[in-house]
C-alpha cells in the first residue's frame, strides 16, 4: 500500500501526460472502426479486441474494491455500483450488440487501450478500495447529488444513442447511414458526448483526484474522436446536416 501523497503525485503526472497527449490526439485519428488503416499490427476481430481492451477496468475496481479495507459506506457502494454498471454494458455486453461482422481492430490498438484502461482501473479501484472516507452524510451532500444526476443523464444518452447507432443497420447489412434520433439531432457523436457527461457527473461525485483524472481522460480521448468522427461524416455524406456540431451542441 502506498501512501496517499504519493498516490496523489501519481496521478497529478498522469492527469499532465492527458494534456500532453490530447493536442496529438487531435492531429492522428485512432485507427480504428471507419478509422482503420494499416501500420498499427496484426488485425484481431473487433468484438473480442474490445472485450479484451475494455476489461482491465471493470475487473481491477472490483478487485481493489473487495481487498481494500477502507470503508464501503452506502455512498462508495453507489459509486461502485455505477462505475461497474457502465462497464459491464461497454465491455461484456455492448461488443456482442453491434452488427459489425467481420469487421477488425489493430493489435497496436488493443494493447494500448489495454494499458489505458489498466492504468485508469487501478487509479479508480484503488481509491474506493483503498484511500476515500466518504460517509452516508456525502450523500445529501450537493456535489454528490449534482453528480449522480450528471452520469444518469450522461448514461442515458449513452446508451439511446448507442441503440440508435446499432438500429441503423438491419442484421446482414454492412455500410454506414446517417443516424437521426435523440441527441443526433444536435451533435454527431452524442454517445461520446454522453460518456463524458458521465465521468463529469462521477468526478463531481468523488470530489477527488482520481475521478478528475478520468474525466480528464474520458475527455481527451473521446473529443478527438468525436471531431474525427463528425469530419468523416461531413465528406462522405453530401446532405449530412449543417447545423449539426461534433460533440458539444451549438460549441464543438
Amino acid at each position: 500500500m502506498i501512501s496517499e501523497s504519493l498516490f496523489n503525485q501519481l496521478i497529478v503526472g498522469w492527469i499532465i501526460i492527458a494534456f500532453i497527449v490530447f493536442p496529438f490526439a487531435l492531429k492522428v485519428a485512432a485507427p480504428y472502426g471507419r478509422h482503420i488503416r494499416k501500420g498499427w499490427g496484426p488485425m484481431v476481430d473487433n468484438k473480442w479486441g474490445w472485450v479484451i481492451y475494455e476489461s482491465p477496468a471493470p475487473i481491477l475496481v472490483a478487485l481493489f474494491f473487495f481487498l481494500g479495507d477502507a470503508p464501503k459506506t452506502n455512498a462508495v457502494w453507489i459509486m461502485f455500483s455505477l462505475f461497474m454498471l457502465h462497464y459491464i454494458n461497454r465491455t461484456y455486453i455492448f461488443p456482442f450488440r453491434i452488427r459489425t461482422k467481420g469487421k477488425k481492430v489493430p493489435l497496436g490498438i488493443v494493447f494500448s487501450a489495454f494499458a489505458f484502461n489498466l492504468v485508469n482501473g487501478s487509479i479508480i479501484g484503488y481509491y474506493l478500495g483503498f484511500v476515500q472516507s466518504y460517509n452516508d452524510t456525502w450523500m445529501n451532500d450537493p456535489r454528490f447529488v449534482i453528480g449522480l444526476l450528471l452520469f444518469i443523464i450522461g448514461m442515458r444518452i449513452n446508451w439511446q444513442s448507442d441503440n440508435i447507432l446499432i438500429n441503423l443497420r438491419k442484421p446482414g447489412e454492412v455500410g454506414y447511414k446517417i443516424p437521426k434520433g435523440g441527441m443526433f439531432k444536435f451533435v454527431s457523436c452524442p454517445n461520446l458526448m454522453g460518456e463524458i457527461i458521465e465521468w463529469a457527473g462521477f468526478a463531481i461525485m468523488l470530489w477527488a483526484l482520481p475521478g478528475l483524472s478520468f474525466a480528464l481522460w474520458t475527455a481527451s480521448n473521446l473529443i478527438p474522436r468525436a471531431l474525427d468522427h463528425h469530419k468523416w461524416y461531413l465528406a462522405k455524406f453530401k446532405d449530412y446536416p449543417e447545423d449539426r456540431m461534433a460533440v458539444i451542441p451549438r460549441m464543438l
